[in-house]
């Protein structure tokens, strides 16, 4: 999700995406590439963006996706950005025939591994995502990883402001439908023009 919050409360907020649609990698890229440099140039100071992380229960991998971009924001959030290009870049690694074969925890292994092509340290991101083969302090047997608590805030976030597929643009807090992942750089500078003060 990318959402732009400048200090004069206008907001552009793409709320929903997932590094594992081609959808989404549609509009990330175009974003990221050609509309991020306009919005620092000429709104930086009427708009914020902000980009959230939108789990699509219908692809498994996706929950493994975000919390890897979780573990990265957690651990330098510099990187967030270009690892979730990077992520975006690799999406085809990580949809269902890539994944089907290999356990949560190899899966987590190949992600700390791209989080480390972005200049982080590999072993600390994997250890903020392994699930442990043994129970829980209080004897639990599902008490998922070390960012499990921020990824449930991401779901109740999208689920407050209605989220329901992705990518989804929100601007002062309201859905912005007329924004669609085929919006070119064209489409966004008129959109912005005509939107942002």
């Amino acid at each position: 999700t990318w959402l732009l919050l400048p200090s004069s409360l206008d907001r552009l907020f793409p709320a929903a995406s997932a590094p594992i649609t081609p959808w989404n990698y549609k509009q990330f890229d175009t974003f990221y590439k050609d509309v991020a440099p306009i919005i620092e140039q000429k709104y930086s100071n009427n708009l914020q963006v902000i980009f959230r992380q939108q789990i699509q229960p219908w692809h498994p991998s996706s929950t493994l996706v975000h919390e890897a971009a979780v573990a990265v924001l957690r651990a330098d959030p510099s990187k967030f950005w270009p690892f979730s290009a990077a992520l975006f870049d690799k999406q085809t690694d990580y949809f269902d025939v890539n994944v089907v074969n290999e356990t949560r925890n190899q899966t987590y292994k190949r992600l700390a591994k791209l989080a480390a092509t972005v200049g982080l340290d590999e072993s600390k991101i994997y250890n903020q995502l392994e699930i442990s083969d043994k129970p829980g302090p209080d004897g639990s047997l599902n008490s998922g990883n070390q960012v499990t608590n921020d990824l449930k805030l991401l779901i109740k976030a999208g689920r407050l402001v209605g989220v329901h597929v992705s990518p989804t643009v929100m601007f002062n807090g309201l859905n912005e439908p007329s924004i669609s992942s085929s919006f070119t750089k064209k489409d966004w500078e008129e959109w912005l023009q005509k939107n942002v003060v």
